[in-house]
């Protein structure tokens, strides 16, 4: 272990603290704010933090502690206990603790925690005792015995939770609060031997056997397939490890004097400046997450909102409500950010148990970055940086129509906003396998836990019948932009027929439902929806980013609509423009075939001579939809055989509709067939063989130019891009062409027509000679799609058989085609780069591929100082907003530097 770990464990309490915020690689983000909160002079339980580096450790080593950790926890312990008063083990008077996670990354639910960590069949009648409560300190030891045998031993809660449900019904019991000590007293003896069943051996007595099984289990969590699942999906280190929170027990369950509850500083789902939570009484910390009592407001006005005649804390308990309400605005004006925290009430006294960063959707963040910069908690800067790019994609898709007819079946809380349709599931790996077979599904169930984690992934929208808006589903639903309706009581489940059952009406599986999670409507089949409108918040962000980013945004955009979209989501021009997709259109597919077919080049000039003015016709509406913006446009690309046939029926039907006789056709199909196309007689060597179709090409694309520049009154400079180039050569004479082309058209029609001409570098050749060919080429786009598939010798076609595994595997981090391989592919751009700006230092550099709307690849792009990115449209705010973070992140590490 390295000297900075040389310290194992970090106090907190009393209002002095080992560690801080700042400290949260070494302490976790639980233990760094538990530490801050206590140099902040908040009421927090003593405790200590084993740090992430032992977890490390543990890990490296077998599975074995540090030599000294053993003293330290013991040391730390007795320390705890001085402060409140109690001793570890002792029968009289026994300190109860938790033992948590807590990673520098948040893993809401994933990892396993202990409640009520030290008792056993004696110190069980000290807390009695103590508490003057024997019913407190009984339903306390059956929640610990329940939990320890879970996270620790491995035995099944759902073996607790049938005995409890069998005991209540033999006991005409509808609630738990009805037992009484000598019921949950008989409770326990139950589940002490299902343990001794389950395992041949007793429930764990000695208090130090249940700590360090704990502390165990906390580290294994790191491990499980849950937490595995999340940090995949998340983008977080293995490495990293988790830290293990030790302290001191707080009891919301003393009686209705007490309570527990989380509450985030403003709503996570729309981001408005609202204190927003969920209590119980008389309840400990896991009964408000699991859904099993229906929680209360927090405030008086969120209990009107909901309509709920249970009272609100502010109601209940005004003074605390009153305190705790001055610690939440200091807590967000500490951290300047909107905070999730977690809060007991013991007999009265308040205490704070956590604050973390809130996960919210991405209109909460919007709203909530942009409301503090205008309150000045953040600068402009700040608020740009504050919200996840990625999650933007959470506004970019439609929500349900307002005025659509919906048969609604049920109403639950809107526990994630957006809409969702899709085919009922009611398990989590089925969501999982159909979702990769292509079929949208919604999530059902009663409640979800940790375990459903793959599934509600997979899925496109949640449902449950329990469960309020702090639950699991709601939050992890919220932090995966996915829609949630959660406590949906008016819906019936059974698994086992595999139904729900609501308003009369039955549902199953495979059935169409609609949910909206703004609204919390559950609806039958399917209901019409609605682009999104982005104004506001998003565009006052958007303004912010665009002031700071130096890298230009574009869009790939094929078609009208593509442009359309483009402009709206503030693209600033079309930095891929692929011609082929044009070809497809059915009024012009046969002309294509037509020309394909010729025996002669007269014969394909007779057919180019059809589709000239289908694709002047294209490039005019694109030129005039970007008004004078730059427009690059990729001649044809794919291999000709794309465009033909295939099969008999299809091969027939073809021939007649262009009068050639079937086999002619057929035999031409054959003739163009190759073993592997992607490196075959594709981009520019078609134009290589077949000059004349880039000259068709050239023609359309000069024309409109013209007739764009009259009818905006911009004058419209189009990029001409040739696709595969490998040598100057094939550039050079493809280029003398387009040039031909160009003094053609200009002494035609009369006018003057700018253009440059250049290439997509997709090929390690073309990188490795780029200096050369930049001799001749006015711009570089790198086509990151295909170079990743020459570059790894992977068909990206082929590749989701076997990547996955490479990901899970570790061999690679990340799928290269989602992500650019920085280290490899990521070499052959800065190649690129570098040998082409020193042939020609004014180059005009992009890339095109889908790596350009992927945040990580575009922070690569603004490193080797590309001119711009180009990405879908629906992902043109996205790399806004990337390339803004990219810029200041940048800037941040120059200064840094100086």
């Amino acid at each position: 272990m390295s000297e900075t770990a040389a310290k194992l464990v970090y106090r907190f309490g009393d209002g002095i603290a080992d560690g801080t915020a700042e400290m949260r690689d070494l302490l976790g983000g639980k233990g760094a704010n538990l530490a801050e909160m206590c140099n902040l002079g908040l009421p927090v339980p003593p405790g200590f933090t084993v740090t992430t580096e032992v977890c490390t450790d543990y890990y490296e080593n077998q599975q074995q502690y540090p030599a000294t950790l053993g003293a330290d926890v013991e040391a730390a312990l007795e320390h705890v206990g001085k402060l409140v008063g109690s001793g570890f083990g002792e029968k009289e008077c026994p300190l109860l603790v938790s033992v948590r996670s807590g990673s520098r990354a948040s893993l809401p639910g994933m990892m396993d925690s202990v409640l009520n960590l030290g008792l056993n069949d004696e110190t069980v009648e000290g807390l009695a005792l103590r508490s003057g409560d024997r019913r407190f300190a009984y339903d306390s030891y059956r929640r610990f015995i329940q939990m320890y045998s879970d996270v620790v031993l491995g035995v099944d809660h759902f073996e607790f939770e049938d005995i409890l449900e069998s005991f209540k019904e033999d006991n005409d019991f509808s609630m738990d609060t009805d037992l009484s000590a000598d019921d949950w007293a008989e409770v326990i003896t139950r589940y002490k031997a299902c343990v001794e069943q389950a395992l041949e051996t007793s429930f764990p007595q000695d208090v130090n056997e249940q700590l360090w099984g704990a502390i165990g289990a906390v580290f294994s969590s790191w491990h499980n397939q849950r937490a595995i699942t999340y940090r995949r999906l998340h983008a977080i280190p293995d490495d990293w490890g988790t830290a293990v929170n030790i302290q001191a027990m707080v009891f919301g369950n003393m009686g209705d004097g007490s309570a527990t509850g989380v509450a985030f500083t403003r709503n996570p789902s729309d981001g408005t400046k609202e204190l927003f939570g969920e209590f119980l009484v008389n309840a400990q910390g896991e009964d408000v997450v699991a859904g099993i009592r229906t929680p209360q407001n927090i405030t008086e006005r969120a209990r009107e909102a909901a309509g709920s005649n249970a009272p609100s804390l502010e109601r209940l308990m005004p003074e605390v409500f009153t305190q705790f309400k001055a610690i939440y605005e200091k807590l967000e004006g500490h951290y300047r950010d909107m905070q999730d925290v977690e809060f007991t009430i013991q007999e009265g006294k308040l205490w704070m148990l956590q604050t973390r960063a809130g996960k919210r959707t991405a209109k909460a963040a919007l709203k909530i970055a942009v409301d503090m910069a205008s309150e000045g908690l953040i600068d402009e800067r700040d608020a740009v940086v504050r919200v996840d790019p990625a999650s933007l994609d959470q506004l970019l898709h439609p929500t349900l129509d307002p005025d659509a007819e919906r048969e609604i079946l049920a109403s639950g809380l809107p526990a994630s906003p957006g809409a969702a349709c899709g085919e009922v599931v009611f398990d989590s790996d089925e969501a999982e396998k159909l979702s990769g077979q292509g079929h949208q599904v919604v999530l059902v169930r009663v409640e979800t836990s940790p375990e459903d984690i793959h599934g509600m992934h997979a899925a496109q929208g949640i449902l449950t019948t329990r469960g309020g808006m702090t639950s699991h589903a709601a939050v992890v639903a919220r932090g995966m932009g996915r829609p949630c309706v959660s406590g949906a009581g008016g819906i019936d489940i059974d698994y086992s027929a595999e139904t729900l059952r609501a308003a009369g009406v039955e549902i199953k599986k495979g059935d169409l439902v609609t949910i909206d999670g703004s609204t919390g409507q559950v609806m039958k089949g399917r209901v019409a929806t609605i682009q999104p409108e982005l104004s506001g918040d998003f565009g006052i962000l958007m303004g912010w980013a665009d002031k700071v980013r130096r890298l230009g945004v574009r869009a790939n955009a094929d078609t009208p609509a593509d442009a359309a979209a483009a402009r709206e989501f503030g693209a600033e021009g079309i930095g891929l423009c692929r011609t082929e997709h044009m070809f497809f259109d059915a009024d012009r597919i046969l002309a294509v075939r037509q020309m394909i077919l010729a025996e002669n080049e007269a014969g394909r000039r007779d057919a180019l001579e059809k589709i000239l003015p289908m694709q002047r016709k294209d490039f005019t509406e694109l030129f005039e939809i970007m008004h004078g913006l730059p427009v690059t446009i990729r001649l044809l690309d794919p291999p000709l055989h794309e465009f033909l046939p295939h099969g008999d029926d299809e091969i027939e039907h073809v021939a007649n509709a262009i009068g050639v006789e079937p086999a002619r056709l057929k035999r031409r199909v054959s003739e163009l067939q190759e073993f592997n196309p992607m490196l075959g007689h594709r981009g520019c060597r078609l134009a290589i063989t077949y000059p004349e179709i880039y000259e068709m090409q050239a023609r359309a694309i000069l024309e409109a130019a013209i007739d764009a520049g009259v009818s905006t009154g911009k004058p419209v400079m189009p990029e001409i891009m040739v696709p595969l180039i490998a040598t100057k050569a094939e550039f050079d004479m493809i280029a003398a062409r387009i040039d031909a082309m160009a003094e053609k058209v200009r002494k035609e029609r009369s006018a003057d027509v700018g253009y440059i001409t250049g290439t997509m570098i997709e090929l390690p050749r073309a990188v490795l000679k780029a200096g050369e060919i930049a001799n001749s080429a006015e711009f570089f786009s790198f086509g990151t799609n295909d170079l990743t598939q020459t570059a790894f010798g992977i068909s990206r076609d082929d590749s989701a058989k076997f990547l996955a595994e490479y990901t899970a595997k570790g061999i690679l981090e990340v799928d290269p085609f989602i992500s650019l391989d920085i280290e490899g592919v990521g070499e052959l751009v800065r190649i690129g780069v570098e040998r082409g700006r020193e042939t020609r230092p004014d180059i005009k550099l992009g890339i095109c591929g889908e790596h350009g709307g992927d945040p990580a690849s575009i922070a690569f792009c603004e490193e080797v100082e590309l001119d711009y990115v180009s990405c879908s449209p629906f992902r043109v705010p996205i790399a806004r907003l990337a390339a803004a973070q990219s810029s200041i992140a940048r800037n941040e590490r120059e200064n840094a530097a100086e």
